[in-house]
């Protein structure tokens, strides 16, 4: 699978387009879909407390053309549903509850890649990151197992949730 490769600042917490000799670069790995699936924000159910005032549930608008029509098309619950709900975190207090949460809702925005064959497992794991001086942020790993080819792979990212 080739993508245009996205970059992680851990600085900005933010992807951007990779630049090789000026050109777009692209990816064959599967960093560049890890990022957008845990880095996307997925529509909120109707029944989740937003972090902001509003009532801006996000969520990519392409969603509401996936291909299942199934009983859950279009809910948060929709397997084809792009990005994951980390966004909801980003004012929640650090405990070990919120963590879970984070844990379990990148686990759900990777799930396509076990659905569709792309890995034969997939793990993740939160960690807290502090240091004096800097705000207390999430360390989010993923491991991969492929079908075929090699083996395991890992990936890192800093996310900065502004937990406090």
């Amino acid at each position: 699978m080739t993508d245009i490769a996205l970059a992680w600042n851990d600085e900005t917490f933010s992807a951007d387009l990779m630049l090789t000799a000026g050109a777009i670069a692209s990816d064959d790995g599967m960093r560049t879909a890890i990022l957008i699936s845990l880095f996307t924000d997925a529509r909120a159910p109707d029944d989740a407390e937003l972090p902001e005032d509003g009532d801006d549930r996000r969520g990519w608008w392409g969603d509401q053309f996936a291909a299942d029509a199934g009983p859950q098309a279009g809910t948060s619950n929709d397997p084809n549903r792009i990005g994951s709900l980390l966004w909801l975190l980003r004012r929640a207090k650090i405990t070990n509850a919120n963590i879970q949460l984070a844990r379990q809702s990148a686990e759900a925005a990777l799930a396509w890649l076990k659905r569709d064959g792309v890995v034969s497992a997939v793990t993740v794991e939160i960690e807290v990151q502090e240091s004096e001086g800097v705000r207390r942020r999430l360390a989010i790993g993923v491991t991969l197992d492929r079908p075929n080819g090699p083996g395991r792979q890992r990936y890192d990212f800093t996310w900065d949730a502004s937990i406090t």
